[in-house]
């Protein structure tokens, strides 16, 4: 990593509040280069706080992008951080109109050129898409990380039509966590109090709205740009990582938007590409979007549209770790996409009916949803997931490489209405090691559209097909393919009541197509090594608490129990330049029966402290949120209290039975 501390230009930043129509003030930081000529402004706008929770990783690019003439500008969401009003959903039509309010107010200012892009990666880059679909006229062009066009089938709440236990229950926590978090005297002045009490009073967990639509309803249609890809005028420049839940995006975005766009997918986890965290290598991301905005910003010939359009790192086959400091692998580049050299080739399956019933706690090896860069966030070997499963394989006489979404199709005989089918896509070594490559899952009442929920036919025979998520990877001669078929994965699916009984699987009429890519004379693609602007200088402080695990499985042989707890390593303690001391602790618990589908639980428990000692300023947020389900309902319980000082100023518990309608 190379900290870059000469630039063209010399900054400046200064903190402001952004005026909106109905009078709310937004807080923002604008890093803006010293010059008298008008520049275009680069916006980046969250709920995280760019006080404290986002600021070091802002200064990492923020006053890059202003030391090469732009007026870079981090702004935080209403009703967050130290901004005016009440917070809301996520991606809600206030905040998205408030975006489009920030965008034109910069657009005005005498020190833009008025023209703007938008940048961020998840929030920030689902908001920049949604944000460009509503066309605001100085916004020509945006830089989308880690972000999806599809709210409801890839996003945090459901996989395949089935709830995503795993995060669906763990963001929503995060963000009851999160919102409840004070604004700082330090920036929000004698009113953060009387600020603090009345956002409170306004929280609602997102766990009820997300759990009461099921389906693909309007709810997820809102946002989801793959509703109207027409929408979008500006130019877009897609990137994610094949270790990213979000990763089938960019491949989406590069095939439907009518629009200049450009495509970019790296080995890398749910992280800005520059940042150095696992999986890398990390490229020189800063350097790659400068030639984005100064072509579509500043009309300068930087090239960026004679790029592939998709350009793509396939990995190298790997043996299976938690986590890899970088993945061997190359570049390739598609002009089109999908790509005449990638040919969709088929592996039928062998043998009698099989089976398939797997036991509960089936999943526990899956790995985090999103991975951080942490060292236990990848699958380790998939040996013992496999045994729960019924599994094909496919030898390997010459070196195949895949790039794109493979896909399965299944024959299914299934005695009960409702039950789930997941698919993982194994490289099994000569040694026997497997290591995951992909996976997809198909909660088999959506087998015939999302927006629906029908129940299987009992003992009734159907073929379902459904894709899993994009990958490119190599699997060399010698190696075995193998497709592992499993009826439960717990905790990323929370399984359905009578789900254990499972189903026959059928390999007449089964089978698994791979995009397999072939070689050809392909483009030199290279990057910058990475670079930043010089931090902020937040220290992280050492602590004599011992550092619990990452991720630690538990199992209670008599009981036939297993508890899965996960510490997500957000942050930690850490103290800030101007004196903030800001810890986080937080734990994720998912307990189910091997043999009980009713038995999962999971459960979340955060605490947050921000203190300024000089202010004598000290406050605390602790909550608590659960969810169990039974056979017709999901039942939710969350609790926030929230201290200043060693006064409760907000102590609130709701508790919900949502219907099990679909999911």
């Amino acid at each position: 990593m190379r900290i870059r501390t000469d630039f063209p230009y010399e900054t400046t930043h200064d903190d402001v509040r952004v005026p909106l129509p109905d009078g709310t003030q937004l807080y923002a930081r604008i890093w803006r280069p010293l010059t008298d000529e008008p520049v275009p402004a680069l916006l980046e706008y969250l709920p995280y706080r760019l006080s404290d929770w986002t600021a070091p990783r802002d200064w990492q690019r923020h006053p890059w992008y202003a030391g090469h003439g732009y007026a870079s500008v981090r702004v935080d969401v209403r009703g967050h951080g130290n901004s005016e009003g009440m917070p809301g959903d996520e991606y809600s039509e206030v905040e998205l109109a408030d975006g489009v309010a920030v965008v034109n107010w910069l657009a005005e200012q005498p020190w833009c050129s008025g023209k703007v892009g938008m940048f961020g990666i998840s929030w920030g880059g689902f908001n920049s898409l949604q944000i460009a679909a509503l066309a605001p006229e100085p916004l020509k062009a945006v830089v989308t990380v880690c972000s999806t066009d599809d709210r409801y089938d890839n996003d945090v709440h459901y996989m395949g039509g089935s709830v995503l236990a795993v995060d669906m229950h763990a963001w929503a926590a995060t963000m009851l966590a999160f919102v409840s978090r004070p604004p700082d005297p330090f920036f929000a002045g004698t009113d953060w109090r009387d600020m603090w009490v009345k956002r409170l009073q306004a929280v609602d967990p997102f766990i009820h709205t997300w759990l009461e639509h099921q389906t693909r309803d309007a709810y997820w249609r809102h946002g989801s740009v793959c509703e109207d890809y027409s929408a979008i005028s500006a130019a877009v420049l897609a990137v994610g990582g094949w270790h990213d839940p979000y990763r089938d995006t960019v491949l989406r975005l590069v095939e439907h938007l009518p629009g200049p766009v450009r495509g970019l997918i790296g080995p890398w986890s749910h992280q800005y590409p520059d940042r150095g965290l696992p999986p890398g290598p990390a490229i020189g991301f800063l350097q790659e979007t400068l030639r984005w905005w100064d072509h579509w910003l500043k009309d300068e010939p930087t090239g960026v549209m004679d790029d592939p359009k998709l350009r793509s790192w396939i990995s190298e086959s790997h043996p299976p770790a938690t986590v890899y400091p970088s993945l061997e692998g190359r570049w390739v580049g598609d002009a089109k996409w999908p790509s005449p050299q990638v040919t969709p080739v088929t592996y039928a399956f062998q043998g009698p009916a099989r089976l398939v019933r797997s036991p509960q706690h089936t999943g526990l090896d899956a790995g985090r949803f999103f991975p951080f860069g942490n060292d236990g966030d990848l699958p380790p070997d998939q040996r013992d997931e496999d045994a729960k499963s019924v599994c094909f394989e496919f030898e390997v006489p010459d070196r195949v490489e895949i790039l794109g979404r493979p896909r399965v199709t299944l024959r299914l005989t299934m005695d009960v209405p409702y039950g789930q089918a997941v698919a993982r896509l194994c490289d099994v070594a000569p040694d026997g090691s497997s290591t995951l490559v992909t996976r997809g899952v198909l909660n088999l009442s959506a087998r015939n559209g999302r927006d629906r929920a029908e129940a299987w036919p009992a003992g009734a025979t159907e073929d379902v097909t459904f894709e899993l998520n994009g990958i490119g990877h190599a699997f060399p001669a010698g190696h075995r393919i193998r497709l592992a078929v499993s009826s439960a994965y717990w905790p990323w699916i929370w399984p359905r009541a009578g789900s254990q009984a499972g189903f026959s699987l059928d390999p007449a009429g089964s089978s698994v197509e791979l995009p397999v890519r072939a070689a050809g004379d392909e483009p030199e693609i290279s990057f910058e090594e990475p670079e930043q602007s010089e931090g902020l200088g937040v220290v992280f402080p050492a602590t004599l608490d011992e550092p619990r695990p990452e991720r630690l499985v538990v199992r209670d042989v008599a009981k036939g129990e297993w508890r899965l707890e996960v510490d997500p390593r957000y942050g930690g303690t850490r103290v800030y330049p101007d004196g903030l001391e800001f810890t986080e602790d937080a734990l994720e618990t998912y307990t189910i029966n091997e043999a009980d589908p009713l038995s999962a639980r999971t459960r979340s428990d955060w605490s947050i402290r921000l203190h300024r000692p000089e202010l004598g300023w000290d406050a605390r947020v602790e909550t608590h949120s659960e969810i169990t389900c039974g056979a017709t309902e999901f039942v939710t319980s969350n609790e926030v209290i929230c201290r200043d000082g060693d006064e409760v100023v907000f102590h609130r518990t709701w508790e919900r039975r949502i219907p099990r309608t679909a999911g």
